[in-house]
C-alpha cells in the first residue's frame, strides 16, 4: 500500500489555500458589485459621455474593467446602446467583452493555473490540455450562449485551466455577438420598447437561449458517453 501522507502531501496545501483565497476574493467581489451594486453604472455612463469624441473608446475601456469586477454585462451593454445607438454601441460592447475576457483569463492564469495543475496531477492536466487544444475555442463560444452563467467568472476559470488568450478573445467575440446586439439594442430602444428594434433584440435573445440550451445538453451527453465503458466491455477487477 502506498503511503500518501509523506513529505509530498503537505506541499499541496499552499496550492489549496491559494485557490481558496482566489475563489473567496472573486465571490466577495461578485457579491459587492453584482448583488449589492456598490458601483453606480449611471454615473459612470454620464461621466464617459462628457468625454466627447473619445467617448466610445473611453466607454469600451471602462466597461471592460467594470465587467471584469462583475458589473452585470447587460447593464453595461444597455448603457452602450443609450450612448452610441445600436450599431456603434454593439461594436463598443463587443470590444469591451473581448477585453474583459482577456483580462479575466490572464488574471486567472497567473492566480490559479499552477496551483490547479499541481492539485489535478500530470495525467488530468494533460487531458485538460488536450481538450483545450481540440475544443477550447468552442468551449468558450458555447459558454457564452448558455444563459445564467457569469461571463467574467467563466473567463477566470478558463484562465485558471490554462486556456490560451487567443482562444478566449476569439471565442468571446463569436459567442458574445448575439447578446451584445440584444442588450445594446434594448438600451438604444429603451424609450420605445415596442419598436421593431426591440422586437428583433428579443427574438435574437430567444434564439440564442435555445441554441445555448441545446449546446449544453449535447455537451453533457457527450461527456456522459465518454465516461461510459464500451458496450460488451468487462469491468476491471
Amino acid at each position: 500500500m502506498v503511503d500518501n501522507s509523506g513529505p509530498a502531501a503537505p506541499r499541496r496545501w499552499p496550492h489549496v489555500l491559494r485557490l481558496a483565497l482566489f475563489a473567496a476574493f472573486l465571490l466577495g467581489l461578485f457579491y459587492l458589485v453584482a448583488i449589492s451594486r456598490v458601483i453606480d453604472v449611471g454615473q459612470i455612463r454620464d461621466a464617459v459621455s462628457a468625454t466627447g469624441p473619445v467617448a466610445p473608446v473611453a466607454y469600451l475601456a471602462v466597461s471592460a474593467v467594470l465587467a471584469a469586477v462583475f458589473v452585470p454585462g447587460p447593464l453595461l451593454a444597455a448603457g452602450s446602446g443609450v450612448l452610441f445607438g445600436p450599431v456603434l454601441g454593439t461594436f463598443v460592447t463587443l470590444g469591451s467583452t473581448v477585453t474583459t475576457a482577456t483580462i479575466a483569463a490572464l488574471v486567472g492564469r497567473h492566480a490559479g493555473r499552477d496551483s490547479a495543475r499541481v492539485l489535478l496531477g500530470a495525467e488530468w492536466s494533460g487531458r485538460i490540455d488536450a481538450q483545450i487544444q481540440r475544443r477550447g475555442l468552442w468551449a468558450v463560444v458555447g459558454q457564452r450562449f448558455i444563459p445564467g452563467i457569469s461571463d467574467a467568472m467563466a473567463s477566470y476559470a478558463f484562465g485558471a485551466f490554462g486556456m490560451p488568450l487567443w482562444q478566449m478573445a476569439i471565442g468571446a467575440f463569436i459567442g458574445s455577438a448575439p447578446r451584445a446586439f440584444v442588450y445594446t439594442a434594448l438600451g438604444a430602444s429603451i424609450s420605445d420598447l415596442s419598436s421593431p428594434l426591440a422586437y428583433a433584440a428579443i427574438a435574437v435573445w430567444c434564439a440564442t437561449a435555445i441554441v445555448g440550451a441545446l449546446a449544453a445538453h449535447r455537451g453533457y451527453r457527450g461527456w456522459r458517453s465518454r465516461d461510459r465503458p464500451p458496450r460488451g466491455a468487462r469491468p476491471e477487477d
